[in-house]
């Protein structure tokens, strides 16, 4: 049993390992946090916020205010039929939208597509992707009324990674925060805020 324990550990560190050493967009300020208990015997997580010109955020641990996200590697055998595997990938990734963007109808099946074409395109093996891709608009009032209207878009999603490229699944996750964000894709895909200049430029 222990020989078996020793020899998990080595399988999640390897996997964790590739996550830390994923090439990650230089947009993004990336550090691991600590893991939420209990989640899992073994599990890794990490915090991403976009980065505006060179500077880093004053506050290196606070969430950027132009987008930010966290994925969490998850490492538990026992639970290899549930999953579909004995490893699971949780992920999150929020950025502020321009009101007009956020009112577009499509914006949510959008997001939840990037995702996916993230994870293919980069050769991510995975199945059982799950999750919510949600646009909020808001008002503010009485002491908030300076603030007007706002828009964002979330993204939670899940799923089981296979294969031997753990850094692949952080890369698409990277990428896309960073289209949330509103940064161009490095392949040419445009991002929610292209999408919609194009969108009024033909109107």
């Amino acid at each position: 049993m222990e020989l078996h324990s020793s020899g998990s550990d080595a399988v999640f560190e390897a996997a964790a390992n590739q996550l830390r050493g994923a090439r990650l967009r230089s947009e993004l300020h990336v550090r691991e946090i600590p893991a939420p208990e209990g989640i899992a015997p073994r599990s890794a997580a990490f915090a991403a916020g976009i980065v505006q010109g060179s500077a880093h955020p004053v506050d290196a641990q606070a969430d950027s205010p132009y987008g930010a996200g966290r994925l969490i590697l998850m490492h538990d055998p026992a639970s290899a039929d549930d999953w579909g595997g004995p490893f699971r990938i949780v992920c999150f990734a929020q950025a502020p939208l321009e009101v007009e963007i956020g009112v577009d109808p499509f914006i949510a099946d959008v997001a939840w597509s990037w995702l996916i074409d993230a994870l293919d395109s980069r050769g991510a093996e995975y199945d059982f992707a799950s999750g919510t891709a949600t646009k909020t608009l808001s008002t503010g009032f009485g002491t908030l009324e300076d603030q007007g209207d706002a828009a964002q878009i979330e993204i939670r999603a899940s799923w089981t990674p296979h294969g031997e490229d753990f850094a692949a699944h952080a890369e698409a996750w990277g990428e896309l925060l960073c289209l949330l964000a509103g940064l161009p894709h490095h392949e040419g895909v445009a991002s929610l805020r292209a999408r919609s200049a194009r969108r009024d430029a033909r109107a």
